[in-house]
């Protein structure tokens, strides 16, 4: 796995050994920010069952002001860190939790912020998807800034509703068998 593009473009990142991870592949990735570039400088991202990081990382590389890695596993998240310190992305920058998805946004709603711009979601393709959805659509006022986005990975036989409460489908796009759902809050969406 390599970044793409931005200020650590070409710089590779440590990946797990085997097969127990599905990182987003760097043609997906691509394709993603791309779509995203408008958005991403100055960003606050969250990056939920994030992996490798690779998601979020490219989103430092290219101008996002924070990433809010989450990863239910202390192994992925101890790689997490280990592509940042080997990046040297300062710690204002960057925040690794071990904590489920569900979870984290819980503590999130909670404790009352920080909101995010954008909320990346990679489950493995196996997980409920819409008890997450549907909690991050009743709460999107305090998970999401005003025109905060979810983008959602998942497998194309995954069907995913076009509502979840507040957050409504703008965009889907499918590469290989993979889909990206990208939703808006309902009345914003276009």
């Amino acid at each position: 796995m390599r970044i793409i593009a931005g200020k650590f473009r070409g710089r590779r990142l440590k990946s797990p050994p085997g097969a127990q991870t599905r990182p987003t592949s760097d043609r997906l990735r691509e394709t993603l920010f791309n779509i995203l570039a408008p958005r991403i400088e100055g960003a606050r991202l969250l990056d939920l069952c994030a992996g490798t990081g690779a998601v979020g990382i490219e989103a430092l590389s290219r101008g996002a002001s924070h990433v809010t890695f989450v990863d239910q596993s202390r192994k992925m998240c101890g790689l997490i860190e280990a592509n940042l310190d080997s990046l040297e992305v300062a710690a204002d920058d960057r925040e690794v939790v071990v904590a489920t998805a569900f979870d984290y946004l819980r503590r999130l709603v909670k404790n009352s912020g920080p909101a995010f711009d954008i909320l990346f979601f990679d489950p493995p393709y196996a997980s409920d998807y819409d008890a997450l959805l549907n909690y991050a659509g009743e709460q999107a006022s305090q998970i999401l800034n005003a025109e905060g986005i979810v983008v959602v990975e998942h497998h194309k036989k995954k069907v995913l509703q076009t509502q979840f409460s507040a957050l409504t489908r703008y965009r889907e796009l499918k590469q290989g068998d993979s889909v990206i759902s990208f939703y808006l809050n309902g009345a914003r969406a276009s």
